[in-house]
């Protein structure tokens, strides 16, 4: 039992760190702010965003969910309030969640506060419609997140190996292509170098030097 509070606890602080909470200035020209997060292909991705303001306040703020091979998920124009976009990732990449705030009068200082949360995978599930189709109780619904939580871990686990093996092998290809070149180039300074003693020898020989 200890190990398993101990488990809820990590899961719970895992999920109150990825929550953050920053202010965003009216700019004229487009800057975007971006938070960066890592999802595998196939996993439940839900941001929550609480956007301060409203809609028609000299400000434009503007969201953009992409990853870094290009899939865009989400492109959503003069946000405010509470805004909630869910989606499966396409790959096993990082995401990134940008937002710009563009300034719609010249001469005011503006800024609009943000909160936003992400959650990936099991956290991102809702819990709460599943124990109450699942009829479970509140012991069985937590070794169920953990479960789950084990699951991704193992599978990320598995990812990192793979890639590490990629990189192993890619690693040991480039050091024998290094050294088969390394062995090329001394071989054709050998045999330039005995091209230019031959040279020089005949040189010397035709002039009666040697």
């Amino acid at each position: 039992m200890q190990y398993l509070n101990l488990s809820i606890i990590l899961a719970l602080f895992a999920q109150v760190i990825r929550a953050l909470h920053f202010d965003i200035p009216a700019t004229q020209h487009s800057e975007l702010v971006c938070v960066r997060d890592f999802v595998s292909q196939g996993q439940l991705v839900v941001v929550n965003l609480f956007a301060g303001g409203a809609v028609g306040d000299g400000q434009k703020l503007n969201l953009y969910v992409r990853d870094s091979v290009g899939n865009e998920y989400r492109n959503k124009k003069d946000i405010a309030g509470d805004v909630r976009v869910a989606f499966t990732a396409q790959a096993t990449t990082s995401l990134d969640i940008c937002l710009e705030n563009l300034a719609q009068l010249k001469s005011a200082s503006m800024s609009r506060s943000v909160e936003l949360d992400v959650e990936t995978g099991s956290e991102a599930r809702d819990w709460n419609l599943i124990s109450a189709n699942d009829k479970l109780r509140p012991i069985e619904l937590e070794l169920r997140k953990i479960e789950e939580l084990t699951d991704e871990i193992v599978d990320e686990l598995a990812y990192l190996k793979a890639r590490e093996e990629r990189l192993r092998d890619t690693n040991e290809s480039t050091n024998s292509r290094v050294t088969r070149f390394s062995l090329l180039i001394i071989l054709v300074l050998g045999a330039l170098g005995a091209w230019q003693l031959n040279y020089l020898r005949n040189y010397f020989k035709s002039k009666h030097i040697i």
